[in-house]
């Protein structure tokens, strides 16, 4: 697989990675034994980058926990990144888990990755959401002397808007970016896009495959179950479902011209805004990491991607978030 650099920090990883949370979280029951071969699978193909979060285990540690068993053998083959900026202790409310980035947190929730891990260092540590109550400036230096103590080797923010992002880089320099970018969502081409390449911060797209939609096996959000966000994903819901399903037919033509899936499409879609974007597609499936993976190896040429603009001028009907969880930038 193609290899990218993250930053001007020297990470470098493969053109594809995984995001493991849906097979801990928000997608039904998981299976452990399932992640870990789907996990190891993607090592053997080539992917170096793996994805995970404190909040992935909902306080237990199991999303970490299963990723660090996954990658034990091969540690120093693959990066590994983890997220804090959430209070796992305190009850949820309607907005979710109340945030806390305070830096005796971060430290608290570092020292849990690195045990649920099985490592003594975390290649790259993500705030996960910017906390309004505690300066990023304080975010940036806790995690430049966990650097500087061996325990994490760059800095990540997910879904930090620019200034945010300029007040962290100023006091310690920001590898990678993370946040939603899709052909179905594309806000961050605005703002947030032009800063982090002004910086030379590399982005990374989580839900680059719209939560699923994009994989065109999707259904109406009444069926499917209470514990899938998909039940309650805007862009399933009655209007904007069938709006989005005409589009995704659409695309579903053009990967057919090129002999391609709609997925893979998607991807490469991706992969042609810039050599410094990395998406990490979600799948508890070893045959769909194969055909995520293959991706790499696409190309698409400029009518291609007018076509896409053409069908998905805007991304897609429907918010991507409820507007009680809405990152704000």
């Amino acid at each position: 697989m193609p290899v990218r650099a993250l930053g001007g920090q020297g990470l470098t990883v493969g053109a594809i990675g995984l995001g493991t949370m849906g097979m801990t979280m928000a997608y039904g029951a998981g299976d452990e034994a399932g992640g870990i071969a789907t996990i190891r699978r993607a090592y053997e193909l080539g992917v170096t980058l793996f994805d995970t979060a404190e909040l992935y285990g909902l306080g237990t540690g199991s999303n970490e926990q299963l990723v660090g068993r996954a990658l034990r053998d091969i540690r120093g083959d693959v990066v590994i990144a983890t997220k804090f900026g959430f209070d796992m202790s305190a009850p949820q409310n309607a907005d979710g888990y109340a945030l806390n980035s305070r830096p005796e947190h971060i430290r608290e929730v570092t020292e849990n990755s690195l045990r649920h891990l099985g490592t003594d260092y975390v290649d790259v540590l993500y705030q996960h959401r910017v906390d309004p109550d505690v300066p990023i400036e304080d975010v940036a230096g806790t995690i430049g002397e966990l650097i500087a103590e061996g325990k994490v080797r760059y800095l990540g923010l997910s879904e930090a808007g620019p200034e945010v992002i300029r007040r962290a880089h100023a006091v310690h320099p920001v590898s990678v970016l993370q946040t939603e970018y899709s052909v179905f969502e594309r806000a961050v081409e605005a703002d947030v896009l032009p800063v982090v390449r002004e910086l030379g911060i590399g982005f990374v797209p989580y839900s680059p495959l719209g939560r699923g939609f994009l994989t065109g096996a999707v259904k109406p959000a009444a069926e499917y179950p209470a514990d899938d966000m998909r039940s309650w994903d805007d862009r399933w819901q009655p209007g904007n479902y069938e709006r989005n399903l005409t589009a995704i037919r659409e695309l579903t033509a053009l990967a057919a011209t090129k002999g391609i899936s709609v997925t893979q499409l998607a991807l490469a879609w991706l992969l042609a805004q810039g050599d410094d974007v990395v998406p990490i597609p979600g799948t508890r499936s070893p045959q769909r990491l194969a055909e995520n993976v293959a991706a790499a190896d696409v190309t698409l040429t400029p009518q291609d991607l007018a076509r896409v603009q053409e069908i998905l001028p805007k991304g897609a009907a429907g918010s991507r978030y409820p507007e009680a969880i809405m990152p704000s930038w």
